[in-house]
């Protein structure tokens, strides 16, 4: 029987670490699988961002290649109309020329006659007018012709500055081009690495339900093995108790309430102290002896533990010694637990505990109340 239970122990002392280390495993996978499907979440979204750019200068690209069609539509107008002016301009300083020469003719003429002198002044007072009036349109025509090759010399500086960015945007786009294309070589690394941690996270899984599984049949066995333990123990309690009846009698101070031992501290110790006095000393030897002689008939394999339970009323204390309720208990529990120690229990089988005022059997505020609260518990347990 001893045998059994140490391997039982061995078993379960075995099999948490090593279920503990493969959820630590699995956890780290998470972790990972965690961190790499993050990675590609946002890689798609800088992915995306860049096809949104690259659509955005595409879009502007086209826009810009319109604007220039329509910068080399207007230029080409505009040097039709230079060049029609040009002409207009050739033949306007040819009709000059043929005016001087009329001139000319007119002056030689007015010598010849003087019939013809007025029609003569006449005619070169006319022709004046027409020179001068030519002459004013040559200039209006040389200030359009200046102007308009100001615009076309705008023109050509425009179209010149369009395409110095239609150059910087086409490099612009052949860059964006390049890094996409290594973003999806680093998406089809950042793929074919989730692939393999998803094999490697089933071959987990699988591995992990094994393990469940076996651990789950251990467990069953443990359990079973413990309520088999728990039913013997609380057979011994039982008798524990049963023993303890047929010993103590009706004595008013000491009873058995369910699975605990109850003693009034009045019985044991005087007020604030945690002294065990003579009384009490023969109640606890009593005691003490009833449970040396139960404790050598419980098999070794059964893990019993008696706990003393110390417990004082809500009147606070504050002395050097106790300067709360808290220390108060504690002492007292201790105290019954080393007078059990001196009469032959095992240090092992012992457990002392202080709960101070903060577990009351009666929540009155009267002094029967704080009577019944006055106390000591002892129970066998299971440890």
């Amino acid at each position: 029987m001893t045998l059994a239970s140490r391997r039982s122990q061995r078993d379960v002392n075995i099999w948490p670490g090593f279920v503990d280390a493969l959820t630590t495993l699995l956890l780290a996978l998470v972790f990972l699988l965690t961190l790499f499907v993050l990675a590609q979440f946002f890689l798609g979204e800088a992915l995306l961002g860049r096809d949104n750019a690259l659509r955005r200068l595409q879009g502007d690209m086209g826009d810009l290649a319109e604007l220039l069609s329509l910068e080399r539509k207007a230029n080409q107008e505009l040097r039709g109309n230079i060049a029609q002016m040009s002409q207009e301009f050739e033949s306007s300083v040819s009709a000059r020329d043929d005016l001087a020469e009329r001139t000319r003719a007119l002056g030689l003429k007015l010598d010849e006659t003087d019939r013809d002198l007025r029609a003569s002044r006449a005619a070169t007072a006319e022709a004046q007018e027409k020179v001068a009036r030519v002459v004013a349109d040559i200039a209006a025509l040389t200030a359009l012709r200046d102007e308009l090759e100001k615009k076309a010399a705008g023109l050509a500086a425009r179209v010149e500055t369009t395409d110095r960015n239609l150059i910087e945007e086409r490099k612009v786009s052949e860059s964006a081009r390049a890094q996409v294309a290594l973003l999806n070589r680093q998406m089809a690394a950042l793929n074919e690495q989730l692939a393999r941690l998803n094999e490697a996270l089933q071959a987990s899984e699988k591995l992990t339900a094994e393990q469940k599984a076996q651990v789950s049949a251990l467990g069953s066995r443990l359990n079973a093995a413990l309520a088999g333990k728990v039913q013997e123990l609380s057979r011994y309690r039982s008798e524990f108790f049963g023993r303890l009846r047929e010993v103590l009698g009706d004595h008013p101070d000491i009873r058995i309430v369910g699975d605990r031992f109850v003693l009034q501290s009045e019985v044991l110790f005087e007020t604030g102290s945690a002294d065990i006095g003579a009384g009490g000393a023969e109640q606890l030897a009593r005691l003490a002896a009833l449970l040396a002689e139960l404790s050598q008939r419980i098999p070794a394999d059964i893990d019993w533990v008696l706990r003393i339970d110390g417990h004082t009323d809500r009147v606070p204390i504050a002395t050097p010694r106790y300067p709360s309720n808290w220390e108060l208990s504690s002492a007292r529990a201790l105290s019954v637990l080393r007078f059990l120690m001196t009469r032959g229990l095992p240090a092992n089988r012992l457990a002392a505990a202080g709960f101070g005022e903060y577990h009351p059997l009666d929540e009155r505020r009267d002094e029967i109340a704080y009577r019944r609260n006055r106390r000591i518990e002892i129970k066998l347990t299971e440890r």
